[in-house]
């Protein structure tokens, strides 16, 4: 059974040991809740049944709980900086010395898919195992679009030192590899980011790693992608039009998602 009104209660508990103050933990846990609610959303809208409606409520609400002790000890977001949230998130919860899941939810038939969706919605969809459960993988692509929709949501409307770790972006530029490879497939290798603006080319490049097309209508009826481009500009007048032309194959493609 998946109370989720206990979990809700569990996990303000929790962020009570953090400092509400700090601009990063205030967006995380209201971006958490955020999450858990589009998560609800769009298992109502796939016509999921009530337990996995509650179920992906649930992995929403968990599925940054890594975030706060990355924020507490090394105060970014940044994975590549200090550790990955996701898996450190699957250590919060799982480990065997003081795991904390069955705080949130008594019941144990879920874990394997609680596990998998918190250690895999942070990944690069090509490093998904093929070899999960139908539900496991379902579970992790609803995660991974709810996830995806509100860091659009934050990129929109949140201050840009916050959600940026710097206020101006204007003399970054985008990496050639980096442009390269999202002209030419829709995405980017994470790993060879080198400024911000590589970064919101990786946050472009979300359109294009949706798992369902409600996710894409979502995106389109709150117009992030376009209020997220006006955000920006760049002294670099190559940069500028490199962006120009990140943004107009979102749109493009964007025209195909019915």
């Amino acid at each position: 059974m998946i109370d989720i009104l206990r979990a809700k209660r569990v996990f303000a508990e929790y962020v009570k040991a953090y400092d509400a103050e700090n601009d990063k933990i205030r967006v995380k846990i209201e971006h958490i809740e955020r999450v858990s609610q589009v998560a609800k959303k769009l298992a109502t809208k796939l016509e999921l049944d009530e337990e996995d409606i509650k179920l992906a409520e649930l992995i929403g609400l968990l599925h940054d709980i890594g975030r706060f002790e990355q924020i507490k000890r090394f105060n970014t977001f940044n994975d590549r900086k200090s550790v990955n949230h996701g898996k450190y998130g699957v250590h919060v919860l799982f480990n065997k010395q003081d795991g904390i899941i069955r705080k949130f939810i008594e019941d144990n038939q879920y874990d394997n898919i609680i596990r998998n969706a918190i250690f895999y919605h942070n990944k690069d969809k090509l490093d998904i195992p093929d070899n999960l459960t139908t539900r496991e993988l379902l579970h992790i692509k609803i995660v991974r679009d709810s996830d995806k929709i509100d860091i659009l949501n934050i990129l929109t409307y949140e201050k840009k030192e916050t959600a940026w770790e710097k206020a101006d972006l204007s003399d970054d530029i985008i990496t050639k590899e980096i442009y390269d490879e999202f002209m030419e497939n829709g995405r980017i290798d994470y790993h060879k980011k080198n400024t911000s603006a590589d970064s919101l080319v990786g946050h472009f490049a979300y359109i294009f790693d949706f798992n369902f097309p409600e996710s894409i209508q979502f995106i389109k009826k709150q117009n992030y992608m376009e209020k997220i481009y006006n955000r920006f500009e760049f002294h670099n007048p190559e940069t500028m039009q490199q962006y120009q032309n990140i943004y107009d194959k979102v749109v493009k493609y964007m025209k195909t998602v019915i």
